[in-house]
């Protein structure tokens, strides 16, 4: 009877083992945590509720309304804009990230030519609030250069997940249910290596949900600052590079224009007058040659 109960045991543990494996396998590896930082660490946002409603395949095969979802976008941005003052400019996107409910990612300064002052900040921003966030952030500039922003849905994605994360979380609520009845050290053991591999993938899942809910929640803007003085054309003692160039290629047209119109010419107009005199010259030739071959002929017949 025990080796009966015993193998119905391991049996059991098998099976709810490979079906937790065959639904988390597709899961993807969990991200790091989306962004920190030395001057401003991350406070890890609370799960949202309506994300924790994220509709799946409960484990009963209950269908939840996909509709309570909301989407998930991540947004992203890149600027480059010019200012007058890059430290005085770099110091107002720290604050305004503060103020938007976000923090300073990143942020680095250095000299570049004539010693000008050129910076680059990453912020995280509330994601309700980005496009009043870009709106002042093109303010601080004299110019925007470039701009590019981006968005990216994981709606499905997080769906998915939360739908593997309750299959999985019901498998390790039967596995526990079978520990307490295991009575050998080795049925324990056996279920106990079943519930950490279960265990893990849960925490993978959970860890994977996290990073997008706060990677939709805080959306990323990267801004490359230029000096003004950098941005200016380069003029040395009055002398201008840029100025310089196009007179030399104004020059290089206005050469091959005239190149063409004397080609134009020599083959419209001097072409054809030379054929027109060398016509009667190449007759004279002809003439003289003949002439020449005719007396030739006579003397070798009076000889």
């Amino acid at each position: 009877m025990m080796n009966i109960r015993k193998r119905r045991l391991v049996a059991l543990v098998a099976l709810f083992g490979s079906v937790a494996l065959s639904v988390s396998a597709c899961a993807p590896p969990a991200a790091p945590p989306p962004y920190a930082s030395d001057a401003a660490p991350m406070a890890a946002p609370a799960m949202p509720e309506s994300a924790a409603r994220a509709p799946a395949q409960s484990a009963a095969g209950e269908t939840v309304d996909q509709a309570l979802q909301p989407r998930l976008i991540i947004r992203t941005a890149d600027l480059t804009i010019v200012v007058k003052d890059t430290q005085a400019q770099m110091d107002a996107l720290a604050k305004l990230a503060e103020e938007f409910g976000g923090f300073v990612v990143s942020s680095s300064t250095s000299r570049v030519r004539d010693n000008a002052l050129q910076g680059y900040i990453t912020l995280r921003v509330d994601a309700a609030r980005f496009d009043e966030a870009m709106n002042r952030i093109r303010s601080l500039a004299v110019e925007v250069r470039n701009e590019n922003v981006r968005g990216e849905d994981v709606t499905a994605e997080y769906v998915d997940l939360d739908a593997r994360l309750k299959n999985l979380e019901a498998t390790e609520a039967q596995l526990q249910k079978i520990l307490e009845q295991a009575v050998t050290t080795e049925d324990v053991l056996a279920v106990y290596r079943e519930l950490t591999e279960i265990r893990g993938r849960i925490e993978q899942i959970k860890g994977r949900m996290k990073y997008l809910s706060q990677s939709a929640a805080l959306a990323t803007i990267s801004v490359t600052l230029i000096p003004d003085a950098l941005a200016q054309p380069l003029q040395v003692g009055g002398w201008r590079p840029e100025g310089v160039a196009r007179e030399a290629f104004e020059a290089l047209i206005a050469t091959l224009q005239g190149l063409a119109s004397l080609f134009i010419w020599l083959v419209i107009v001097v072409l054809p007058v030379l054929l027109i005199l060398a016509i009667p010259i190449v007759l004279l030739v002809l003439l003289i040659r003949r002439a020449r071959r005719s007396k030739k002929a006579e003397a070798a017949k009076t000889s």
